[in-house]
């Protein structure tokens, strides 16, 4: 039996093996099931990658890079995962840092 809002899917990967020019962002760690934000009508790593890249995330410059982004909803998600009584850590995989969007 699943807690209402959890979104049941493990992918594990012995090797993760990124090409130089991608960024990947993943909701949760291989072991990890995703969580819902019901009033938000989102899944809970999709609502905050959202208000990120919508400006939350923007650091001085006025950009919103891959890593920012990254830094910004780690904890967001992980607050929100833990008030639901589950473990959910986003994941990043990048070859150094890239600006996502200009403001």
């Amino acid at each position: 039996m699943l807690a209402k809002g959890a979104r049941p899917l493990v992918l594990t990967s012995d090797k993760v093996t990124i090409p130089e020019r991608l960024t990947v962002f993943a909701a949760a760690e291989g072991d990890q099931i995703t969580s819902t934000l019901e009033e938000q009508g989102h899944g809970t790593f999709t609502y905050y990658f959202l208000k990120g890249i919508g400006g939350d995330a923007k650091g001085t410059a006025g950009a919103v890079t891959a890593k920012g982004l990254y830094s910004y909803l780690k904890p967001k998600v992980q607050d929100a995962a833990r008030r639901q009584n589950r473990n959910q850590d986003p994941v990043l995989h990048i070859k150094g840092d890239r600006e996502l969007i200009k403001f």
